[in-house]
């Protein structure tokens, strides 16, 4: 807490905060969907062990529940054998026994997962469960038509691009543009984003209309800034030049973040991409290492994950539409360019629990020295969503006019680290905008008014690329 911004932080007690609906309305939802789940797995469960295990398990998530909605003191997590635990039950002291429902929202939310992991680790056969990976499917198998709509984008333009290595600047850089706001929008994407995307449009230096469109939301926007450091590092001539992509959510929105790190080493941008997973189970769908073993194994055998009927359908009587030959050979393209990729060391991951601690990444320099080393190696850290966001900027009550660049403190010029942050806005802390601009956001419709909330920033429609350099 001592290395945080010495601002105040979002409260769950705050009626202008979002974290105040997200504590009394969407907490105990997430709760009651991991009680169902769990409650799913412990009944389809033979063996009489792993079942009585399941029910103390159930009955631990119930109980979460019930303080959550009854406003109890946060207590101190067991320890479940990660050193984390020790971090977590520190900060908790030094918050002074706070309840659920007046805390610092951004503690409370990760202190509520980090308590859902702890009551599965301490099992014997429920360790690994993910609890939240039925619902990741089921919301990956929803994205079909835009995953094969991108697919088949993704298909032509890479093997344009091998075709014709040497593209004008301006080129380039309008398809790095366009591949990384479809990566920013993940699974906010409107199919419109991606149909237009073709190799003749980026040839006449035209993206995509809906692009154009859809870029009127970016509040701000770094990306030539970012694209041109990309440049500058490949023009150097240095042989290996690493970009790192800290995720966030799993199914459609790894599938795009796939595609901006296959593009960017197809085009040279990057020698190497490494993508950062959770170690645990977060903020529901969130990306765990075996997340994306689970999508390239959709995209080897597309007919088995699309066609086979879930349990839903299965009880609604539904049969899920058919593959086409033409869709089946275009997923297959990107499993054996992603596979190839991650197969030969150019595409891999390295989680660390770092990203599922409690605090800002203000923290990083001092707790995390050696991940934080590691990074300045890369030419460009890709912090992707909301959560990464709030974690960068500390989830402080910033005016909203600071620049970024300060906001994100030890991390930003002189760290070493050069930053890009993609996010969507689903909260209500944001920097980096022009002056006038959240007073003109906030009074749109539903956009705050007076009440003090920044309710704009709520929703996801609005969004903001912003860039650090680290020298």
């Amino acid at each position: 807490m001592d290395l945080d911004p010495k601002i105040p932080q979002y409260s769950t007690g705050d009626p202008n905060s979002f974290g105040w609906q997200t504590g009394r309305r969407r907490w105990p939802i997430i709760i009651t969907q991991a009680i169902d789940d769990a409650y799913r797995a412990v009944a389809h469960c033979p063996d009489p062990k792993k079942q009585t295990e399941g029910k103390r398990i159930v009955e631990a998530l119930t109980k979460l529940k019930y303080e959550v909605q009854h406003d109890r003191a946060l207590t101190p997590l067991p320890d479940d054998g990660y050193p984390d635990i020790a971090t977590y039950n520190a900060e908790l002291e030094q918050l002074n026994s706070p309840t659920w429902l007046k805390s610092p929202w951004l503690y409370t939310e990760c202190y509520l997962f980090r308590r859902i992991a702890t009551s599965f680790a301490l099992s014997s056969h429920w360790k690994n469960y993910d609890v939240f990976a039925r619902q990741k499917t089921s919301t990956f198998r929803s994205s079909r038509p835009a995953v094969l709509e991108l697919a088949a984008r993704y298909k032509d333009l890479m093997s344009q691009l091998q075709n014709h290595p040497d593209q004008p600047r301006e080129a380039q850089e309008l398809l790095f543009a366009e591949m990384a706001e479809i990566c920013l929008w993940g699974n906010a994407t409107d199919l419109s984003l991606l149909t237009s995307l073709t190799y003749e449009d980026i040839q006449a230096l035209q993206g995509s209309e809906a692009r154009k469109k859809a870029e009127a939301n970016i509040l701000v926007n770094d990306l030539p800034s970012c694209f041109a450091h990309l440049l500058e590092a490949k023009q150097s001539g240095k042989k290996e030049r690493r970009v790192d992509i800290v995720l966030d959510n799993a199914g459609f929105e790894l599938f795009v973040d796939l595609v901006l790190a296959g593009y960017l080493l197809s085009a040279g941008l990057a020698t190497h991409v490494v993508l950062h997973p959770k170690s645990i189970p977060w903020f529901v769908s969130d990306v765990l290492p075996s997340d994306f073993a689970a999508l390239l194994n959709a995209l080897a055998a597309p007919r088995w994950f699309y066609e086979t009927p879930s349990e839903e359908e299965e009880l609604q009587g539904k049969t899920p539409e058919k593959l086409s030959d033409k869709e089946v050979e275009e997923l297959g393209f990107l499993f054996q360019e992603w596979s190839r990729f991650h197969a030969e060391g150019q595409l891999v991951l390295r989680p660390n629990r770092v990203w599922t601690g409690p605090g800002s990444f203000w923290r990083l320099p001092k707790e995390a020295p050696e991940l934080v080393e590691d990074l300045k190696g890369s030419e460009v850290v890709i912090f992707k969503g909301d959560l990464n966001y709030r974690k960068l900027v500390g989830d402080a009550a910033w005016d909203p006019t600071t620049p970024f660049t300060e906001a994100i403190g030890p991390l930003g010029p002189g760290s070493g680290l050069n930053i890009l942050a993609l996010r969507t806005c689903k909260a209500d802390v944001v920097v980096g905008l022009p002056p006038g601009k959240d007073e003109e956001l906030k009074a749109l419709e539903d956009g705050g008014g007076d009440s003090g909330a920044r309710k704009w920033a709520w929703n996801g429609k609005w969004a903001v690329v912003s860039f650090s350099k680290g020298s």
